[in-house]
């Protein structure tokens, strides 16, 4: 088999035109295949960071349920934030981030304390003294979007003094009185130890300023252990939307949970009871890690949108017996002392994850726990072994980067790893067709890098080590969907198709992709509170994943701005070709196929729209969008429409 198919892509717009007037010829060669596109190329990412789990893909509406910080009522919850400059992110750009807590007072603020002697988890527990007067004293979480109609359920745990007559809790679009409040939960059976009481509401408004009110009467304290409310429809915690969009992406694998998140994350806070687990100043982004979602949440996600698991593994503050000890967690028997710590915490049977990412981006003095080169071979090493001890046939993934990194990691844990870690990201390019070659460019280059390493380093003698780009997208702009939360536009769309074309090209090195982030954080999805639909870029993601072919052909093309990729489907009975046009004009050219038949006329899909600037949001889901098409190839002819994604299927 061909181990690498040339491909010539280039960065300005012309028109294909030869000199003499004549189209210019495009060859897929049928023949002439390289090796099987790994389906793990169409993977995904999410990480603990802004809202991609928590507001994202977690149902929880509550931004600070477990009272991380003290109710104060002296500041607000929210603030803006300067967005850090990274290698790769550019300058930084506001985003708004919870400094405070959100909830605030109901009545007198000296009415609300804080309890730090016993508190019900975390480091403290909101107390409300009641005096006996008709006043209304509480707390309120503001800021919730509602839907008219829709209902809502969660539940509160609490426990109150013996002269304490009554707990009312309502949701509201309006500040009332709960006692005035269209949809309300009056608790009286009350208890003065810790116990769960179950809510539910129907919103009679929509709202962007809906609350939560929590009110007592009589006299005496309340404390309030935590709280939770989540639309109705949740799927075991996670948004219903945001489940429908992901299994519409139907990627193979998921990579979770960092990213920067994972070298300073304690496994150990998200397992256990979910209210008694501790929330956590998020260790490497802003806000807070509410440990909601853990090990079993994740899990259990992976089997909700029928994918594989990928676990990040802490190589940065953690330790070989960390690593390992989490490995057993989730794989062991519920003989073994840490299957058995799942099996007490609901979960008896094993999962069996086949892929494990060892740390991320450990070359970076970003990341926590950070080391020279020279003692990080040595760590990555100790952990695998730990690993192996455990599970003997641990996939198991480094961290790379294209240069001296990757060079010693290839060079010294060769017989530690089955794949290796590279990132990539990219900002805007004024020029469409400059911004769609980048990725193409950087990725052929990561390519050829590895293809040297193969050639020069001994220890990959016999070996495979193929790359796992497991965090690759576009970074840039403003981020309106909170931390890293950006926009994605038209042009951003035809870059991602481009860069799929060129894993595909490059398929004996790319065998895992995983697109960072999928949910509001850099991500192929973008949520309100009330609302989700796919990004530009998702649209491409899912078009690709459900109809791209996975044998990858020879293609010959000097078309500048024009990118096409080819691949037999995996029957051997069809020919799928993507084509991405970067030009602000039609592009014409004749079509040459070699060892398949030309059919008359094809069938296929088209993403486009002429503007490159053009953008998905709540109230435009679908401006840019998967629209279906034919082509009428009797001339052997294709024309392409300007700023554009087309794939056509030649049936053969």
């Amino acid at each position: 088999m061909v181990r690498r198919m040339a491909f010539l892509c280039g960065a300005v717009a012309v028109f294909s035109m030869t000199a003499q007037g004549a189209l210019k010829e495009v060859a897929i060669d049928a023949v002439k295949t390289g090796e099987p596109i790994s389906r793990y190329i169409y993977g995904q990412f999410i990480e603990h960071l802004g809202r991609c789990i928590y507001g994202g893909i977690w149902a929880e509406m509550l931004e600070d349920r477990k009272f991380f910080f003290p109710i104060d009522g002296e500041k607000p919850g929210w603030d803006m934030k300067q967005g850090k400059k990274t290698s790769y992110e550019g300058e930084g750009v506001p985003y708004e981030i919870l400094v405070a807590s959100p909830w605030q007072p109901i009545g007198p603020k000296s009415a609300v304390t804080m309890d730090k002697n016993e508190p019900y988890v975390g480091e403290h527990t909101p107390v409300i003294a009641l005096d006996g007067s008709t006043e209304s004293r509480g707390i309120y979480h503001p800021r919730l979007g509602l839907v008219k109609g829709r209902a809502y359920t969660g539940y509160i745990v609490l426990k109150a003094a013996p002269d304490v007559k009554k707990v009312v809790v309502a949701l509201t679009g309006d500040m009332l009185s709960s006692r005035d409040a269209p949809s309300v939960v009056t608790l009286d059976a009350l208890s003065d130890s810790y116990q769960k009481y179950p809510l539910s509401f129907t919103a009679s408004a929509n709202a962007t300023e809906g609350s939560l009110m929590i009110e007592a009467f009589g006299t005496g304290r309340m404390w309030i252990g935590t709280v939770s409310l989540m639309p109705a429809d949740n799927v075991e915690g996670f948004r219903k939307d945001t489940l429908a969009l992901l299994r519409e992406l139907n990627a193979p694998i998921y990579r979770w949970p960092g990213g920067n998140f994972v070298s300073g994350y304690d496994w150990h806070d998200g397992v256990g009871e979910r209210d008694k687990r501790p929330p956590r100043k998020n260790p490497a982004w802003t806000g807070v890690e509410h440990n909601d979602v853990g090990i079993h949440e994740y899990l259990r996600f992976c089997e909700l949108v029928n994918t594989e698991p990928f676990v990040s593994l802490n190589t940065g503050l953690g330790d070989a017996a960390s690593a390992a000890a989490e490995v057993q967690y989730i794989t062991g028997a519920a003989d073994t002392p840490e299957g058995a710590r799942r099996a007490a915490n609901g979960r008896a049977d094993s999962w069996k994850p086949g892929w494990w990412a060892v740390g991320n981006e450990m070359y970076g003095n970003w990341q926590l726990g950070h080391m020279p080169l020279e003692d990080y071979v040595k760590k990555h090493n100790a952990v695998v072994d730990a690993i192996r001890q455990v599970l003997p046939d641990a996939k198991c993934v480094g961290v790379g980067a294209a240069g001296p990194w990757s060079k010693a990691m290839l060079g010294q844990c060769g017989d530690h790893m089955d794949l290796l870690s590279e990132h990539l990201y990219w900002q805007k390019k004024d020029d469409v067709a400059q911004h769609v070659a980048v990725p193409v460019d950087q990725i052929q280059k990561l390519a050829d890098t590895h293809r040297g390493y193969r050639a020069e380093l001994p220890s990959l003698a016999g070996k495979d080590i193929r790359v796992a780009l497991d965090e690759w997208n576009y970074w840039y702009g403003p981020n309106l969907y909170g931390e890293i939360g950006v926009r994605y536009f038209m042009r951003d769309a035809l870059g991602v198709a481009a860069a799929m074309h060129t894993m595909f090209r490059n398929s004996d090195i790319y065998f895992m992709a995983n697109y960072a982030q999928t949910v509001n954080v850099i991500g192929a999805i973008k949520t309100t509170q009330t609302d989700a639909w796919l990004e530009t870029t998702g649209q491409v993601l899912k078009l690709y994943r459900k109809e791209f072919g996975t044998v990858p052909m020879m293609v010959s093309n000097d078309i500048k701005g024009l990118d096409i990729a080819a691949a037999w489907t995996s029957d051997g009975k069809t020919v799928t070709v993507g084509m991405v046009n970067a030009n602000d004009s039609e592009v014409s050219f004749a079509l040459k196929l070699n060892g398949a038949q030309l059919p008359k006329t094809a069938q296929g899909w088209v993403i486009q729209n002429g503007d490159s600037e053009a953008f998905n949001d709540e109230n435009h889901k679908d401006r840019v969008a998967i629209r279906e098409t034919s082509a009428d190839l009797s001339s052997g002819t294709v024309t392409v429409k300007p700023y554009s994604i087309t794939l056509l299927r030649l049936e053969n």
